[in-house]
Formats: C-alpha cells, sequence, structure tokens
C-alpha cells in the first residue's frame, strides 16, 4: 500500500535550556493540538534509543485543549540531558500515513504505525555524515541530477507504477535522517514515488526544468529523497510519431550517487518492460549490510597509507585574490566544454601508450593547472586535490547493484616537477590512484584527523570521472521492441564544499564531456570557464605535442597566455549567520532562525514574510556537530543587547537546543528555543506567532 504524507499538525513547541535543579525542572509549552499517539511514539522512540529510564519520570499537564505543559527530568545526577530538541523535533513533525487508513482526527483507531516508532534507525556511515555535514551549512549542496531523453511512446500511468515498484524495492528510496542531534538513517516502510509530468511549454527545455527542480532541495526527513520530472516535447506532425520527452531524476548524495541512480534506472527499465511490476521483493544487501562491513575495517593500514604519502609541506593553494576584493556574484556557477569523439579516442590512445587511461590524463593536465596557478614557482612543489572514487572496489557481494552513497572523494596530492616528463607525471598519479583505490571505504574528514590538519592544506577543488554500469543490451532491444529508444543519462553536477567541481563523463556520441561547477562568491565566473577551457585545450594537443621526453615545464609554459583564476574572501564558514531583518526598534529582542539540515531559503523567506514585529530576523546555518561553533556565532548577536531567542520548523531543534545548551555553557543568558511544524504558509504564521510571544514575554 502506498503512503502519503499528511497535513502538518499546527503545533509549536518552547524549550528552555537554562540551567535547572531538581527543584526547576525543564519544561516543554506545547501550543496547538497535541495528537497523543504521535505524542506517546515520540517518547517510545526516545526510550528505545537512550538507556536511562526518564518515560516515568515525565510530567504532562493540561492546561486547555490546545496548551500543555511537560516537565522534563532534570539532567542533574544524569549522565545526559533529556533530549528535548529531540522530542520536540518528533512531535512537530509530518506524520507518513497510508491514504485509507482511518485518521485519529475522525476519531477512529490509529492505523498502526502511522505515528508508531519509526521501524527501523540506524547509524549513518562516515561519507553520510561528512555529506550531511556539508549540507548544514549549504543547503543547495550535495543535490545532484541525471537528464536524458526519451523518443517514442510513454505511458504516464506505467512509467509512474514503475518507479513505485523500484521504490517498493530498495530501502534506499524509503530512507530518510533524523537528528538527536547527530544524524542518524530511518528507513520507512512505504513511500510514495515523486513523478510529476509536466506538458510541453511548462518549462523552456530540460535546463529549465533541472534548475527548478534543484531549487526545490529536499526534506531530509522524510523518504524520497529522489524525484522524477518528466516533461513533454514540442507536438509534432500527424505521422512523425510520438515527441520526444525529457527526463530528470534529482537525487540527494546523501543517500544516493551517480553509479547508484544508473543502477535503478535500469531497474526502472525493467518494471516498465513488465507493465509497472518488479519480481523478487525487496533487495539485500543493501546499505545496512555495507554500514556492517564498513563497522568491520580495520583503519589502521588504511592511516598508515596516508601518513606514508603525506607531504612534507602543505600543498600549494589557488592564488588569493586581494583582501576585501568580491566577485560581486554568489550561488553556482556552471560551464561545459566537450572534446569530440576523434579528439577522445586520440587522448584515450595517447595514454594508453604510458600504461594509463584517460582518467589518469585527467589528474595530469589538473596537476600541471594547479601548480601554474599557484604562481611562479620553482622546482617540484605538491598539489592536492580530490578525486572521486567510485567506492565499488571492495569486497561485498553484489557491490555493483547495492544502491547508495558510495562515491567517496578522497584527497590526492601529487609533488609536480617542471623537470619532470609528463609522462613520468602520468605514470606517477596513475600509480597514486590506484594505491589509494585500496582504501576507497575510508573518507577525507577521517584522513585529515589521522593527519591532524583539522582542514588545513584541504582539496579546493574535486575531479570526478562517471563511469556507467556495464550496458544492458538486452534491455536496450526490448525497449526497441515497444518502440522505446532512450539517450544514455547526462550527469549534472552537485554544488559541494569545494571551491570547484569537475566531472567527466563520455556522452552517446562518444566525446568527453567536461562540466564545471563553482562557487560564484568565490571564484570569477570568467576565470573558471578560463581555467576549464585551459584543461580541455592540454587535452586535445597534449596527444599531439606530448613525446617521452616532453617535460611538465614545457606544457606548463605554452599555457602562459591564460588567465589564472583567484579564490576571493567569502567562502562558507562552519556557521553561517545570514541577517534577513533589522530592528525595528532599537533593544528589542532578536530572532535567530536555526535552519533544519537541507531546508531551502523559501522556508525561512516565508517566515520573514509572515512575522510583523520589530524584533531583527537572521538565519544561522551550522552542522549537528559544532553546537560550540554555532554559540560562538551568536555571541555578537547576544552582545548587541536584548533577548535572543532561537526559532526554527521541525528538524531543527535537536541541533537549536544544543546550540541553546552551548550558548548557556559559555556564558550566555539562556535563549529560549521556540520550534513549529510545517513549513507551508499556515505553519509559518503559527510559528511567527509563537515566535512573537517568546520574544516580548
Amino acid at each position: 500500500m502506498p503512503t502519503d504524507r499528511s497535513p502538518a499538525p499546527t503545533m509549536t513547541v518552547v524549550l528552555d535550556p537554562g540551567h535547572h535543579t531538581q527543584e526547576s525542572r525543564p519544561v516543554l509549552e506545547l501550543r496547538g493540538r497535541l495528537d497523543m499517539a504521535l505524542f506517546h511514539a515520540a517518547l517510545d522512540r526516545i526510550a528505545a534509543g537512550h538507556p536511562t529510564p526518564f518515560t516515568d519520570r515525565l510530567r504532562l499537564h493540561q492546561h486547555a485543549p490546545d496548551h500543555h505543559t511537560l516537565e522534563l527530568p532534570s539532567a542533574a545526577g544524569e549522565p545526559a540531558p533529556y533530549p528535548a530538541g529531540l522530542l520536540a523535533d518528533l512531535i512537530t513533525s509530518t506524520p507518513v500515513t497510508a491514504p485509507d487508513a482511518p485518521s485519529a482526527a475522525d476519531g477512529e483507531a490509529s492505523w498502526p504505525g502511522v505515528h508508531g516508532p519509526l521501524p527501523q534507525t540506524f547509524a549513518v556511515t562516515p561519507l553520510q555524515h561528512e555529506l550531511l555535514a556539508d549540507v548544514g551549512t549549504g543547503p543547495d549542496h550535495q543535490v545532484e541530477q541525471l537528464g536524458w531523453r526519451w523518443h517514442g511512446p510513454l505511458d504516464a500511468d506505467r512509467f509512474t507504477a514503475a518507479w513505485r515498484a523500484v521504490f517498493d524495492c530498495e530501502t534506499v528510496l524509503r530512507s530518510a535522517f533524523v537528528w538527536d542531534p547527530h544524524p542518524r538513517a530511518v528507513l520507512f516502510d512505504r513511500c510514495e514515488p515523486d513523478v510529476a509530468h509536466h506538458a510541453h511549454g511548462t518549462y523552456a527545455g530540460r535546463e529549465h526544468l533541472q534548475a527548478v527542480e534543484r531549487a526545490r532541495g529536499f526534506d531530509l526527513r522524510r523518504p524520497g529523497l529522489l524525484r522524477v520530472a518528466v516533461l513533454k516535447g514540442p507536438p509534432t506532425r500527424p505521422f512523425d510519431g510520438e515527441p520526444p520527452t525529457d527526463v530528470v531524476l534529482t537525487y540527494h548524495r546523501a543517500l544516493l550517487d551517480g553509479w547508484s541512480v544508473r543502477v535503478l534506472v535500469r531497474e526502472f527499465y525493467r518494471a516498465y518492460l513488465a507493465g509497472g511490476t518488479l519480481p523478487g521483493g525487496e533487495r539485500r544487501p543493501d546499505l545496512r549490510d555495507y554500514s556492517r562491513w564498513l563497522d568491520r575495517q580495520d583503519p589502521r593500514p588504511a592511516r598508515d597509507f596516508w601518513h606514508r604519502t603525506a607531504p612534507l609541506t602543505a600543498p600549494a593553494p589557488l592564488p588569493r585574490a586581494a583582501p576585501g576584493e568580491r566577485t560581486g556574484h554568489d550561488g553556482a556557477g556552471r560551464s561545459r566544454t566537450r572534446l569530440s569523439r576523434a579528439e577522445t579516442t586520440r587522448l584515450a590512445r595517447w595514454a594508453a601508450r604510458w600504461g594509463a587511461t584517460e582518467s589518469s590524463a585527467l589528474h595530469a593536465m589538473w596537476a600541471m593547472l594547479l601548480y601554474r596557478a599557484a604562481g611562479t614557482l620553482r622546482g617540484p612543489v605538491p598539489v592536492c586535490f580530490g578525486v572521486s572514487f567510485s567506492g565499488r572496489g571492495i569486497l561485498l557481494e553484489d557491490i555493483e547493484r547495492i544502491p547508495g552513497p558510495f562515491a567517496n572523494p578522497l584527497p590526492l596530492t601529487v609533488d609536480v616537477d617542471p623537470a619532470d616528463t609528463v609522462a613520468g607525471l602520468l605514470r606517477t598519479v596513475r600509480d597514486r590512484v590506484l594505491d589509494m583505490a585500496a582504501y576507497e571505504w575510508t573518507t577525507a574528514g577521517r584522513i585529515h584527523e589521522w593527519l591532524g590538519r583539522d582542514g588545513t592544506g584541504a582539496a579546493e577543488t574535486l575531479l570526478a570521472f562517471e563511469y556507467d554500469p556495464r550496458r544492458d543490451d538486452r534491455l536496450t532491444g526490448a525497449l526497441a521492441a515497444h518502440g522505446v529508444r532512450v539517450e544514455p543519462p547526462v550527469p549534472v553536477a552537485a554544488r559541494t564544499a569545494s571551491a570547484l567541481d569537475l566531472v567527466a563523463h563520455h556522452d552517446g556520441q562518444g566525446g568527453l564531456v567536461l562540466s564545471a561547477v563553482h562557487d560564484r562568491e568565490r571564484l570569477d565566473d570568467d576565470e573558471t570557464q578560463a581555467m576549464l577551457a585551459q584543461g580541455a585545450r592540454l587535452l586535445r594537443r597534449m596527444p599531439y605535442t606530448v613525446h617521452e621526453s616532453t617535460t611538465v615545464g614545457e606544457v606548463i609554459d605554452s599555457l602562459r597566455d591564460t588567465k589564472l583564476p583567484r579564490v576571493h574572501d567569502g567562502g562558507r564558514p562552519e556557521n553561517l549567520l545570514v541577517p534577513l531583518r533589522a530592528p525595528a526598534l532599537r533593544g528589542r529582542a532578536t530572532i535567530c532562525l536555526v535552519a533544519a539540515p537541507g531546508a531551502p531559503d523559501t522556508w525561512y523567506r516565508a517566515l520573514e514574510r509572515c512575522y510583523d514585529g520589530p524584533e531583527a530576523l537572521c538565519v544561522l546555518r551550522t552542522s549537528a556537530d559544532a553546537p560550540r561553533g554555532g554559540a560562538a556565532a551568536l555571541a555578537p548577536v547576544a552582545a548587541s543587547g536584548g533577548r535572543l531567542v532561537l526559532g526554527g520548523f521541525s528538524g531543527a531543534g535537536a541541533i537549536a537546543y544544543e546550540i541553546a545548551r552551548a550558548f548557556v555553557a559559555a556564558g550566555g543568558t539562556p535563549p529560549l528555543v521556540v520550534l513549529g511544524s510545517g513549513e507551508d504558509e499556515d505553519g509559518a504564521r503559527e510559528l511567527s506567532r509563537a515566535l512573537r510571544r517568546a520574544a516580548t514575554g
């Protein structure tokens, strides 16, 4: 039975994170309709995950049908405080319900599992943890896409049914996240896929549709972190056949990578050909089995490898712009270039002469560009950039067919010496990447911890070579028998914490496509596009100009007439405090909205429109791992005078409460935490009223 999402209950929760004693218990003020089934399920969830028997010491007082006070156990003498923020998130969350289930609001018994403890929660992998931390400071980060064209007839009902069958078989598509305050993965029993069919003219082509879908973002608390949008092509003349259809898949990197989505697309084709069904039931092994495999790995050989290969000096960074200089832009910039099929074939044959592949040629080219971009240098200098590994080269059954977030960017550091030959550099990067592949299950964050760098010298650019899993000619033939021809999916790179990401893939014509996405606040558009053009120029010229004795210096000297990219200040820090509205009156309270991980800016802009008080408004984006950093970011706000109120939508409660506790621990006056359910206009209005009461109370 598919699921649907019921409207969010109108509920706000006010938490007091101040110091308490046994005589003064922490309380939650609950305003709005309290769904008792949801409330008791939340208590059960917390009791199951926390060994201390808190539940029998909770006291719920009803003052009115829409006003309750919940007294929590005091933290005195307890190993850890009661997870009040998590409880607030759970009782304000939008429940996942079956459409034909009886509603508790109608006086019927609640459908089993509608509000009950979620079926399974399990630890996220270290890579997921790092991806979710990046999302905390950039809601548009880690949102990736695949797009392709469908030629021939398309049955909309069968298309949707086929995706529903894939969702039923794949646990990763029914997964989401909960923060307590650290993230955990949650597996739902059911999830209805988000499949939208758009008529011709609704959007101005596939790129427009991709931009709209990318801007929607994802609510990471709810399952279905992959959605499908279909745009019908222009009408054709009689007897010309069906118009082509553009298909756009938007997904989140915290649960899927490009390889995984291609696997899912093939499963979808099988289901479509079978009339919208898939035999075999739920796939195993899945991401849970991978997590157990990961727990059994000994990190010592990986740690020794990176200690052994770490350079003695810090890698050369990209050059910096003058202090205070700005690009004048923000958001993500995208650019693209292409090598023809003949140029791509020539490059592959040239690399093969040195026992390497196109990806090694790409890495060597980028190492030379980074060396040159670092300025006028003499002698060997280490450069560092991220290289994305597929994560599939491990000894786990059926790993090639398990959907999950396995593509893993690891730092590649290599010495670039102008006196060395290009062939030597090519072999060096080839060998280093092969050695790193033995530890592709580790993460960049863990490597920096081992080296004691705390991110110092981290890669500022990232390279990924997208490989399509093995082609299935039988599927192509079966689709052709139905009059359908599908083009190869084209990846659209995600925005990440890097200044510049470069993704390479082969298109349907056999050409090598280089797609770049850069942080426009940190890199200028023209300089970034010039660097991409330099790279393509080198890849085209090296098969003609580079021989066994050609040196790296000779190749770098050939680029003297091109621009150098510079990194500007103003990139996203660990904590990002964004002002929305200045105070109308001096000395009034400041309301800081703590963003739920992945929450799009539109949620908080809606709240800004609804809020009619004179208080200042700002938004704080921070990682769940950095409550002290979040508290430090709020210190200047608190110093300006007036009361500090932290607010947010469901999902931000656990993080906001930890930030408030860290603020108190640092000697600050306890701020109230106000949490609201629902991110629509009604929810925004209700939350704005609760924030106004807290600011003036």
